[in-house]
């Protein structure tokens, strides 16, 4: 989520504007977007995710791991970026069932 002096590329728009249409409350999956625009993988996406030049109103945050593991943030897996991706979840109501694992009735 370093702001780039590049453009994003076609495959990183695609991401930002499936990511776009994930309400507050929910989240989805790095695989779920890869899906959604019938291209990449679920690292792929998390990579383009890394790269977000439009948070927040490409809400990348509510981008999870399958298994409701945070997964990354601004290019981080751990640490105080980790522990900020979850206070935004939990400041948008989304549910835990523990520390650093989204309810699945949160997955959209």
């Amino acid at each position: 989520m370093n702001a780039e002096s590049r453009q994003p590329t076609d495959f990183e728009m695609a991401v930002y504007d499936a990511v776009r249409l994930v309400p507050a409350g929910k989240v989805t999956t790095y695989g779920k977007i890869a899906e959604r625009i019938s291209r990449g993988t679920a690292r792929s996406v998390g990579t383009a995710l890394a790269k977000n030049p439009y948070a927040p109103e490409v809400p990348c945050h509510r981008v999870v791991r399958a298994d409701g593991s945070l997964g990354g943030f601004y290019g981080e897996t751990s640490g105080p970026e980790i522990e900020r991706k979850e206070k935004m979840l939990v400041r948008e109501q989304v549910p835990f069932i523990k520390q650093g694992k989204v309810d699945p009735v949160a997955f959209y």
